[in-house]
C-alpha cells in the first residue's frame, strides 16, 4: 500500500491518532499535523482522515484495460483545521478520558493544548470541503526561554505532558481541575544545549528520558527537585547531536539516533557515564532523525533519516554462519539485523 496526499501547507509534525484509524481492509489513518506555511496567520492545527485505503492490486501485463477505478475504489481524505497563531514545531496526541487533545510547541516560544474533539466530529459529516475555524487552547504555558522541539505525553500517568525547548530546560505539565495544568515554572536544566526529544518510561510514571545537542542521554525522576532530578547521564551518547530517542514499550532498552547516522541501543539496567550501547548500526548515511520500537514486538524498531531512507530492525536476527558471504549485490555488507529499507522518499523528520 502506498499513498502519497497533500495538506497543503508544509507540516514539520503530525501523530497518528489511535482511537478512530481502522487496520483493516479499506484501511483509514486519522491523524493531527501542524503547518509551517509561511505567512503566519495562515497557520493551523489540521485534523485529517484518509480513508478507503485498498490493497495493492496485481497489475497485468497484457491487461490493456487502463480505465481509471470506480469512484468507490478511489481513497479519500478529509481535512478539518484550527487557526493557530504562527508555525508549529511539534504536536503529540493523547486522549484524557473522553477528550482528545494535542499539544503543539509554537515557533513563537509557547506551548499549547487544544481540544480536538469538534475538529473530529468534522470529519464524520457528509462532504468533502476544507473547514478551518477559530479555536482557543485548553492552556499555553509561555515560560520556557526559548521555542522548542522536545514534547512527549506520559502513558503511564495519563495527562502528564513534558516539553524541552532550544535552551536546554524541560518543564513538566501535571493535570489540575478543570481541564487545565499546573506546569513548574522551575525547569529540569541539567543539559547544557537544546532538548531535542523527551520520552517518559512506559511503566514508571515518574520517570521520563531526554536526549540532546550536548551529545547525552538523560534519565529524570520528575519527583524530586529540579536541581537534583537527573538520576542517570550517558555522556558522549553520540559522537555529535542526538536527534531522537524511543523508550521500549516491553523491556528496558532505548534507542537513539544522532547526527552522526548511528542508530545505538541501550540497555537500562547498565547505563550511564561510559558504558557501551548492547547494538550500534552506521546503516543510515545522514542524521538520524526518527526513532521508535514496535508496540508489541520488543525486538523491532525503525529509523529514518536525512538520506532518504526508512530502516526497519530486528535486534533478535543474526547472520547465518553457513550462509554467510554467499549473497550478492553487496548485501553481505549490510547488517543481519536490518529487515527492511525504503529508499528514496524526502527527509523523515518525524515518528516512522
Amino acid at each position: 500500500l502506498s499513498l502519497q496526499a497533500s495538506l497543503g501547507p508544509p507540516c514539520l509534525s503530525f501523530d497518528i491518532i489511535p482511537e478512530q484509524s481502522k487496520a483493516d481492509f479499506p484501511l483509514s489513518v486519522t491523524a493531527v499535523a501542524g503547518t509551517q506555511a509561511a505567512k503566519v496567520t495562515a497557520n493551523s492545527i489540521i485534523v485529517f482522515r484518509m480513508s478507503n485505503l485498498c490493497s495493492v492490486k496485481a497489475v497485468d501485463e497484457d491487461d490493456e484495460d487502463d480505465d481509471e477505478p470506480d469512484e468507490a475504489e478511489k481513497p479519500v481524505m478529509k481535512m478539518a483545521g484550527m487557526k493557530h497563531p504562527g508555525c508549529v514545531n511539534r504536536v503529540r496526541y493523547t486522549c484524557i478520558g473522553p477528550t482528545p487533545v494535542v499539544a503543539a510547541w509554537a515557533e513563537s516560544g509557547s506551548v499549547s493544548v487544544f481540544n480536538l474533539s469538534q475538529l473530529l466530529q468534522r470529519l464524520d459529516l457528509p462532504g468533502k470541503e476544507v473547514a478551518r475555524e477559530e479555536g482557543e487552547p485548553l492552556q499555553t504555558f509561555a515560560g520556557h526561554k526559548s521555542e522548542g522541539f522536545a514534547l512527549d505525553w506520559s502513558r503511564a500517568d495519563v495527562g502528564v505532558l513534558g516539553s524541552g525547548d532550544c535552551s536546554g530546560g524541560i518543564h513538566v505539565w501535571r493535570p489540575g481541575t478543570g481541564g487545565s495544568w499546573a506546569v513548574g515554572e522551575r525547569a529540569y536544566s541539567s543539559h547544557t544545549a537544546s532538548v531535542e526529544d523527551i520520552r517518559w518510561s512506559h511503566t514508571e510514571k515518574n520517570v521520563m528520558a531526554s536526549c540532546s545537542v550536548d551529545k547525552s542521554i538523560k534519565v529524570w525522576d520528575v519527583r524530586a527537585d529540579p536541581a537534583k532530578a537527573c538520576m542517570i547521564t550517558q555522556a558522549q551518547a553520540h559522537a555529535s547531536d542526538v536527534n531522537v530517542i524511543d523508550w521500549n514499550p516491553n523491556d528496558p532498552f532505548i534507542v537513539s539516533g544522532g547526527d552522526d547516522g548511528r542508530v545505538k541501543v541501550w540497555d537500562l539496567r547498565n547505563f550511564g557515564g561510559s558504558c557501551e550501547a548492547v547494538a550500534e548500526f552506521g546503516h543510515h548515511q545522514g542524521p538520524v532523525t526518527s526513532v521508535e520500537w514496535h508496540r508489541e514486538d520488543s525486538t523491532v524498531f525503525a529509523s529514518g533519516g536525512e538520506d532518504h531512507q526508512i530502516a526497519l530492525w530486528d535486534l533478535a536476527l543474526e547472520r547465518d554462519a553457513e550462509a554467510g558471504g554467499e549473497e550478492g549485490g553487496g548485501l553481505q555488507d549490510l547488517p543481519p539485523q536490518l529487515l527492511f529499507i525504503q529508499i528514496g522518499r524526502a527527509s523523515c523528520r518525524e515518528r516512522v
